[in-house]
């Protein structure tokens, strides 16, 4: 286990506790905005050493008597069918497993709402598809020039064409497979809706990053400046606190530039706004849980390497993303850092230079760093792979876990019977023999054992791997970075 830099039993019990305030100060009910990833936030995990990626639903699991959750999608997105990149399933699918977890752990999910509907079939068969499973599914429209036109926001042609979600609890999370679903605009609208009603509700608004309280140039806020480069989100000092408190805080650019636009909206529904700045509205305690800033500082740099060797990727791959790859490397360079500062790439590049053959590299948790190169019978990832679990199991390097006279014959069924071009077994082809041999074999099953200390290793390889290898470490737990080099392929069989 690495360094702990987040006390996590900590932002479990303070951060549920400052919600219970805000709901008491909205007269039992509170519309909150869930940013970013409710169930499984790897980033946070990986810049916080500490904090589970399941932290938030833990914390409103002790919330869950006072909770209800609305899930929010986007019917542009279910037109798309946009995918969601970590999982490689589409919204509308992330949706259905949102749903599951949240039940499997004794949150109330009664409600979907489908936002920027313009009566599109695919969001209507959607509809229906979730009706079928129990769900209540309300329609928000279009409004033309939102959020700028509040006066027709706030009226009858503006929110109050939407469905009203009529929910029963204090505090309403909503939440969404992804950005740009819609969520803030879900809230406001049930804010109108129950204004009309003669209902007192009030908003905040959950985003895990930035961390209002950490300096602007902090190495955890260029992290989530690197894990949004896409977006293009940028940390700013909130110039609305500063004039009301005469206080610096962060908070980012499109919170901030939509600020007046939602004072006007809240003061066309109440009168007036409850909130003097976008700082004001979040309702984040992460920052008071940091008990070791150098050890989050350090893992929030290499999350920006990690953050460019992925945008390198993705460009070698074709996809038009320079003005990523320009943007992290300026974050690196104002976080002082260069590739080099991460230790495996150094290592798997050196080992190529020396072999002149494909190479990787893993950091073990105790700082440990192994090599591999790629052999005529394995990938240099899958030769890594058993090496580390060798190394920790205590079993001699120059034993061989997996005979020859095994893998020869899977060779010739990928080759010769299922026309495959690489002989070399992948990852997942190694752990099913080392699977197999465990039963007869007392170090195949030693180092079987150790898969689960691999969790938050790095690994670093000099060629971009296939999707399967990828697979393989990202359910191990395993953060992977490769050189922007794609392994030729033939174009014609």
């Amino acid at each position: 286990m690495g360094k702990i830099g987040f006390d996590n039993e900590k932002y479990l019990r303070i951060q549920s506790e400052h919600i219970k305030e805000r709901i008491a100060q909205f007269n039992g009910k509170l519309y909150m905005e869930f940013g970013g990833k409710l169930a499984d936030d790897y980033h946070a995990s990986r810049v916080l050493p500490g904090f589970e990626p399941d932290s938030k639903l833990k914390m409103l699991m002790q919330l869950k008597d006072y909770a209800e959750v609305v899930i929010v999608i986007s019917a542009i997105d279910i037109e798309k069918n946009k995918v969601r990149s970590d999982y490689g399933i589409t919204y509308d699918e992330d949706l259905l497993r949102l749903r599951d977890e949240f039940v499997d752990c004794g949150l109330e999910v009664n409600s979907v709402v489908i936002t920027h509907f313009n009566g599109q079939e695919s969001a209507s068969a959607y509809r229906q598809r979730l009706e079928r499973t129990g769900l209540k599914v309300y329609y928000h429209h279009t409004i033309e020039d939102y959020p700028n036109n509040v006066p027709l926001i706030d009226s009858e042609e503006g929110f109050g064409k939407n469905d009203y979600v009529k929910t029963t609890r204090p505090l309403v999370v909503v939440t969404a497979p992804g950005p740009g679903s819609g969520k803030m605009a879900t809230c406001l609208s049930q804010l109108y809706h129950d204004h009309k009603n003669g209902i007192k509700a009030g908003y905040a608004k959950f985003e895990t990053f930035p961390i209002w309280d950490l300096p602007l140039k902090h190495p955890i806020h260029l992290a989530y400046e690197a894990a949004t480069a896409d977006l293009n989100d940028i940390n700013m000092i909130d110039p609305f606190h500063l004039e009301a408190y005469g206080k610096l805080a962060v908070n980012y650019n499109r919170d901030i530039e939509i600020f007046p636009v939602l004072d006007a909206i809240f003061a066309g529904i109440f009168g007036e706004n409850p909130y003097k700045s976008p700082t004001d509205m979040g309702v984040n305690m992460i920052g008071s849980c940091i008990c070791d800033d150098e050890v989050c500082c350090e893992a929030a740099r290499q999350e920006i390497i990690r953050r460019y060797y992925k945008a390198l990727n993705a460009f070698a791959d074709g996809k038009p993303n320079d003005a990523e790859v320009n943007k992290i490397t300026l974050l690196m360079r104002q976080a002082g850092i260069t590739p080099d500062n991460r230790a495996v790439a150094v290592a798997a590049k050196a080992r190529k230079e020396k072999e002149g053959i494909s190479s990787a590299a893993i950091e073990l948790n105790d700082g440990t760093v192994i090599t591999a190169n790629s052999i005529p019978l394995l990938g240099a990832s899958a030769a890594l792979l058993l090496n580390a679990t060798k190394h920790l199991a205590g079993i001699d390097h120059h034993i061989k876990l997996i005979p020859s006279k095994m893998i020869e014959p899977i060779q010739t069924t990928k080759v010769n019977y299922l026309g495959g071009h690489n002989p070399r077994l992948h990852t997942d082809e190694v752990l099913i023999a080392l699977s197999m041999l465990s039963v007869y074999d007392d170090n195949c099953a030693k180092a079987l054992e150790q898969l689960p200390k691999l969790k938050g290793c790095q690994i670093h390889t000099t060629e971009m791997l296939s999707e399967v290898d990828c697979n393989v470490f990202r359910k191990l737990g395993i953060d992977l970075t490769s050189e922007p080099i794609r392994k030729k392929k033939r174009r014609y069989n």
